[in-house]
């Protein structure tokens, strides 16, 4: 199991820095054609889109192994710690087992076999008997291979992302298969379909002209340039220049959530209208299913970390291990089959908190995953999403079903290498990052209580603050 894990440890840099972000570059390098036939396209070099993304691929490496390589030379050591125990001097016994040899060659040495040590006698009593435990903690320091630290440190950076979009995910992924059920198609009446019909157009002229004005703004700032450089003025307008790129960033984010939105209201509007009759009624029940089974789940998590993973020193109860022990009982896939379960909707729970952010506070580009309407960027960013989650999620569950997994390599690679890593160990000790997963999770079921619905801004006031950017 050792090489397992190893190698599950070493591709997870392999997808993370090498093949994720090389067909990130490839995808979004311009190849010096599109332009062609134009004044620009007419002088421009060509590009090849593989040269470039080999260059950009480079530099991501020779960072990424400058602070690897530098973390590991000073933070590679576990201080593990260990209790010790001292026999008093005046009863100290020694007894020896002599190795066994083959008869016909005595210079082979036989295996091991326990028949050849002897039942504990009444000295063997007395010396256990005297045994002084040292009450002063001591530690042993282990130097961690290549692959356990780098999981440890990708586990560490994971933890930061997870922590965010899982904690949102477990409270915003149940809520929103209630709701798609809840707001499923209904047949419209005459008067309710003029007027959504006329609010999709409404929104549509909005974002049309909202776009018309953006490419405007790109145009007019392409023909002035980056602006007046030197001295004071210099680096006044540098300042202006990067708080008006961080609008325009802000203003193109809004500008897709309100697209996104608008499409899956069209596509509403079709499923109660011209799609009526097409639309599969079992599509809302199975939602409302996977909803309610997702509520459970998400439950029974917050359950299990208040009473076994949070409680200092002891657990309160053991609560889902003994479910999973109870299954092995009987039938031990289903054992298994329950842990994997609860493992990947903490992948799924991610990957929608992520979404669910992004709409909700537009810090950054959302990215949805649809059928037939997945870009590749968006299907690169959240398989990326999931790889950086992947071990976050690992060391979650072994900690959270210590008792199940107690005897299982990763507990002990988690659990006691990775666990007291020199700098890490106190966010593993004090559970730093799931006390911040279950705040998040409770302050999102809150949050979204008070507003279950997605919606998208006002497309006129984002114009209107497009036309005062022009003025």
């Amino acid at each position: 199991m050792d090489l397992i894990w190893s190698i599950f440890f070493w591709l997870i840099p392999v997808f993370m820095f090498i093949l994720i972000p090389f067909s990130t570059f490839y995808y979004e390098a311009d190849d010096g054609l599109l332009m062609a036939g134009t004044s620009v396209g007419a002088n421009a070099k060509k590009k090849s889109r593989l040269w470039d993304a080999f260059k950009w691929e480079f530099a991501t490496l020779v960072i990424v192994s400058l602070a690897f390589f530098l973390t590991y030379y000073f933070l590679s050591f576990a201080d593990i710690p260990v209790q010790e125990y001292s026999p008093t001097v005046a009863t100290l016994f020694v007894y020896e087992t002599f190795p066994a040899f083959n008869a016909s060659d005595t210079s082979q040495l036989l295996p091991f076999e326990s028949s050849q040590l002897s039942a504990m006698g009444v000295y063997d009593r007395q010396v256990v008997a005297s045994n002084w435990e040292n009450p002063e903690p001591s530690s042993v320091r282990v130097q961690l291979t290549l692959a356990t630290f780098f999981a440890g440190l990708m586990a560490f950076l994971g933890w930061f992302v997870f922590a965010l979009f899982g904690g949102v995910g477990i409270a915003a992924m149940p809520l929103d298969l209630i709701m798609n059920f809840v707001n499923r198609p209904r047949h419209m009446d005459a008067l309710e379909f003029a007027e959504a019909k006329q609010s999709i157009r409404d929104r549509v002229n909005e974002l049309v002209q909202i776009g018309e004005l953006m490419k405007i703004e790109r145009e007019q700032k392409g023909r002035t340039g980056a602006g007046s450089s030197g001295g004071f003025c210099g680096k006044k307008n540098a300042a202006m220049s990067r708080k008006e790129m961080k609008e325009e960033k802000r203003t193109l984010r809004e500008f897709k959530k309100a697209v996104y939105m608008l499409d899956n209201d069209v596509d509403d509007f079709k499923n109660c209208t011209s799609n009526y009759n097409k639309f599969n009624p079992l599509i809302p029940i199975g939602s409302l299913l996977l909803g309610i089974c997702a509520f459970v789940i998400s439950i029974f998590w917050i359950l299990h970390i208040i009473v076994f993973v949070l409680p200092p020193s002891n657990p309160i109860a053991p609560f889902l291990n003994n479910y999973f022990q109870w299954f092995d009982q009987w039938f031990p896939l289903f054992g298994v089959l329950s842990v994997a379960i609860f493992a990947f909707y903490l992948l799924l729970a991610a990957v929608k908190g992520c979404f669910k952010f992004g709409l909700r506070f537009l810090f950054f580009t959302i990215h949805p995953m649809e059928i037939n309407k997945t870009y590749m960027s968006s299907f690169l960013f959240n398989t990326a999403l999931v790889v950086l989650c992947s071990l976050p999620v690992v060391q979650f569950c072994s900690a959270s079903f210590a008792d199940y997994a107690r005897y299982a390599t990763v507990r002990q690679i988690f659990g006691t290498q990775i666990h007291y890593l020199a700098f890490f160990n106190w966010f593993w000790k004090t559970n730093f990052f799931i006390y911040a997963l279950l705040a998040v999770a409770l302050l999102t079921a809150l949050y979204l209580g008070c507003k279950p619905r997605d919606t998208s801004s006002d497309g006129l006031s984002l114009r209107d603050r497009l036309k005062s950017r022009r003025a």
